[in-house]
């Protein structure tokens, strides 16, 4: 961990250079390690051509937009960032492709579908040529897309995404178990846990010991693996949330570091840590991650399943 006095000798002696290459060139070059959010939601104010779906409403009551997300990534030294579109504005992903467009070194999106339509199985061959575009999000985590995972509604999408090459991230709180079938069935598939399979809720509920379980147990299977992200959410204690490390270790110790990344969802749990504490989280208070670990953890090992060039 850099010491304060470390830190001020090194920024005497390139204080000059920094200067004058902008805060994120800055950030980037102290760290000297690649730092990648493996989750972030953008979305912008709903207006009569962006509406948002009937029923949803967002993490946080304004809008999160480029504009906004930028200089909070230059600020706390975070290089590029996954752009996962929010559900609230519909199976929609012009405004992380616009985000793309704007920053093309620093973004690449998740996009969604409308995993109800095997009519978009035509969308896939094609979807990495949407400039920015590196795989799918699927979500199986309220009333309406819980049951897809079992009553054959998203059936067609596993097999068409491998065909096409196509990682998926998929958000299943406490049905991770149903994805091992899946996993098993296709194994050039790459599958992508988000959240450790958890949620808030379940802290109230006890079931995370449960669901850390279920996600351990997909470990087994190579094209598996995990995003450690969101964990102030699962937190009963302020920063530095010493409550999860036992569930960060857990997860990491099956999956290792180059299936396990650092991600924020920032706008989920806003207001428990900063965008630095949520990276000094993982580099200075988890004991059990070595230096080549948060390496791999906090950017390069999402960059490279992603294939992120």
């Amino acid at each position: 961990m850099q010491t304060r006095r470390s830190f001020v000798i090194g920024s005497l002696g390139a204080g000059a250079v920094l200067a004058t290459q902008g805060p994120h060139k800055a950030a980037a070059q102290a760290n000297r390690r690649l730092i990648v959010d493996a989750q972030v939601h953008l979305w912008k104010a709903e207006s009569p051509d962006w509406k948002w779906v009937s029923g949803l409403q967002p993490q946080l009551p304004e809008p999160f937009t480029i504009e906004r997300l930028v200089p909070m990534m230059d600020e706390a030294g975070v290089d590029r960032a996954v752009i996962v579109p929010p559900s609230w504005p519909g199976d929609r992903n012009d405004y992380a492709l616009e985000a793309v467009k704007r920053y093309p070194t620093r973004f690449r999106v998740m996009g969604r579908i409308p995993l109800q339509d095997p009519k978009s199985a035509e969308l896939l061959p094609k979807w990495k040529e949407q400039q920015g575009m590196l795989g799918v999000r699927v979500t199986f985590n309220n009333a309406q897309t819980i049951p897809w995972l079992t009553d054959g509604t998203a059936s067609w999408f596993w097999a068409a995404a491998e065909k096409a090459g196509l990682p998926v991230m998929c958000f299943a709180p406490g049905r991770v178990a149903l994805l091992g079938p899946i996993a098993e069935q296709h194994p050039q598939l790459t599958l992508i846990l988000d959240h450790m399979g958890l949620t808030a809720a379940m802290v109230k509920d006890n079931k995370v010991e449960e669901a850390i379980g279920q996600t351990v147990a997909l470990a087994k299977y190579p094209n598996v693996s995990v995003k450690l992200s969101a964990s102030p959410g699962i937190s009963r204690e302020p920063y530095p949330f010493r409550d999860v490390t036992v569930h960060l270790k857990r997860v990491f110790d099956a999956y290792g570091p180059q299936r396990s990344y650092w991600g924020t969802d920032l706008t989920n749990s806003y207001a428990k840590a900063s965008y630095r504490q949520r990276i000094s989280h993982f580099t200075e208070e988890l004991s059990f991650l070595s230096e080549s670990d948060k390496d791999w953890v906090m950017g390069r090992a999402i960059m490279q399943r992603l294939k992120w060039t």
